[in-house]
């Protein structure tokens, strides 16, 4: 099992969103960095967990679980030339842009904000914090079970 990052800007999609989602699964689309991109294409599995991320907010910080719930498809946004998505260098026969659908797992008790997670020893090595302006990054099993154990402390 793989775990994620994953960035969302809450007044677009936040960790709430889900709930009103059929199935509580939503896809992940308008991820337009070829990193990220790869990220979902060659490293993202069915069942692996991820970290919602609530960028371009007040306070910015982790906000809940979700769980990988597809193998990564094409975005048909990038299809759509009225999209804000749509990229006319694809093609359906050569897609540049993927998505993975993301099911909810849970809210975190409370938001985990930027400010304590930069200040968290145990994630010196976090790869958001090195490398921020990517949409996913990868976490490993213990900076996974670390935004567990900040989300679930209360006050």
């Amino acid at each position: 099992m793989h775990y994620w990052l994953m960035k969302t800007e809450p007044d677009v999609f936040s960790i709430d969103d889900f709930l009103t989602r059929k199935d509580r699964t939503e896809g992940w689309n308008g991820v337009r960095n070829f990193e990220a991109r790869n990220f979902m294409r060659d490293g993202m599995r069915v069942g692996d967990l991820v970290i919602i991320y609530h960028s371009n907010a007040t306070p910015p910080g982790a906000a809940g679980v979700a769980e990988v719930a597809s193998a990564a498809y094409p975005d048909p946004d990038q299809f759509d030339p009225a999209s804000e998505y749509h990229d006319a260098k694809s093609t359906r026969e050569n897609p540049r842009w993927l998505q993975v659908d993301v099911k909810f797992v849970k809210k975190f008790d409370r938001l985990v904000p930027l400010d304590e997670i930069r200040a968290e020893p145990r994630f010196d090595e976090l790869v958001m914090l090195r490398r921020n302006r990517l949409s996913i990054t990868p976490l490993t099993a213990a900076e996974f079970r670390v935004f567990e154990e900040l989300g679930s402390r209360r006050g």
